[in-house]
């Protein structure tokens, strides 16, 4: 039994404009130890996902499908409820620390908050838990800094705090979403090789959100590609990467900068913007900004072809693609 499977995920949203399908039919599942990437374009529906696994969806939205987590359905369960998985079984780091962080708290007590709450721990027992993992994920002189607020705190230093207050009970599973968001390079690769050896040392299962290719490839075993509320590609990230089969797919890869490209040249692009959610079409998400789409696209929601290696794509016509990419090449 896998550690995490969601099975015809559906998110609806209340708009101005009527109701919208943020999350439109997404299947995944994830074993313990296992690593998933999730990527896409802002407003494709990864982050969205990823609350709907943390019971931190708007009130307004309603949920169908299923999410089992340790074969226990999360879909329509209670806040009580979810308020023992959430932050003991399930932990998530989030994508800006100083938003995440409360400004009027200081670290020991909100990192420690989740030990007092899911594991009884006192105020003494406690303290001495959060010092051994504000010490683990490196923040410098930490027995000295237990009662400082998040602004004395560099931007790196915050995020690290961020993953602390993540673990700080052991979690199964860790959700990152765009965890080294606004840091430079340098601060980057320390939290992700961070995350990395925290997930390998505690045996954790990891869902990583990055708009980055080259940290998923580097990051994770297996990856969603989303757009439009929709999975269009999906695989071990290997394979994926390898074959790029879905157009979009094949679009984001050709807007990355190209080491030692000319001063000068225009990186590719992708026409067109991500529509509203209630202008989506009611087939293939990516109709009308696709350079292949004919008018089946636009009715059509197309049925996951299955590629060698477990690589999985939605496109109505990926053998003509296909055929077109190799003569072009």
């Amino acid at each position: 039994m896998p550690l995490l499977q969601v099975k015809d995920l559906h998110i609806e949203l209340q708009t101005q404009r009527g109701p919208a399908e943020a999350v439109r039919g997404i299947s995944f599942s994830l074993e313990r130890g296992e690593t998933l990437g999730i990527v896409g374009e802002s407003g494709c529906g990864k982050s969205i996902t990823v609350m709907s696994l943390m019971g931190l969806l708007p009130s307004n939205a309603k949920v169908t499908g299923s999410i089992r987590f340790d074969d226990t359905e999360l879909v329509g369960r209670d806040e009580k409820d979810m308020c023992q998985i959430r932050g003991n079984r399930i932990g998530m780091i989030f994508q800006e620390p100083m938003t995440a962080l409360n400004p009027v708290h200081t670290i020991v007590r909100q990192v420690g908050e989740p030990l007092r709450l899911h594991r009884g721990l006192s105020k003494a027992e406690a303290r001495k838990e959060v010092l051994a993992l504000l010490e683990r994920v490196g923040i410098p002189d930490a027995a000295s800094r237990l009662d400082a607020y998040p602004h004395q705190f560099s931007g790196g230093q915050r995020q690290r705090i961020g993953i602390a207050m993540a673990l700080a009970c052991g979690p199964d599973l860790l959700i990152a979403d765009e965890p080294t968001t606004a840091l430079d390079v340098t601060i980057q690769k320390q939290i992700l090789e961070l995350i990395q050896s925290l997930v390998e040392e505690r045996g954790m299962a990891l869902i990583l959100i990055s708009h980055d290719l080259g940290v998923i490839a580097q990051t994770v075993s297996k990856m969603l590609v989303m757009y439009g509320g929709s999975v269009v590609e999906s695989g071990p990230t290997e394979a994926v990467f390898a074959r790029r089969a879905h157009p979009y797919t094949q679009g984001l890869f050709a807007a990355r900068p190209a080491l030692g490209a000319p001063r000068g040249v225009r990186l590719a692009t992708i026409r067109g913007s991500v529509p509203e959610l209630v202008d989506l079409p009611r087939g293939c998400p990516f109709a009308g900004r696709c350079s292949y789409t004919i008018d089946a696209c636009q009715t059509t929601r197309p049925p996951a072809t299955m590629l060698p290696q477990d690589h999985a794509v939605r496109c109505i016509r990926l053998e003509e693609i296909a055929t077109q990419v190799a003569v072009a090449s």
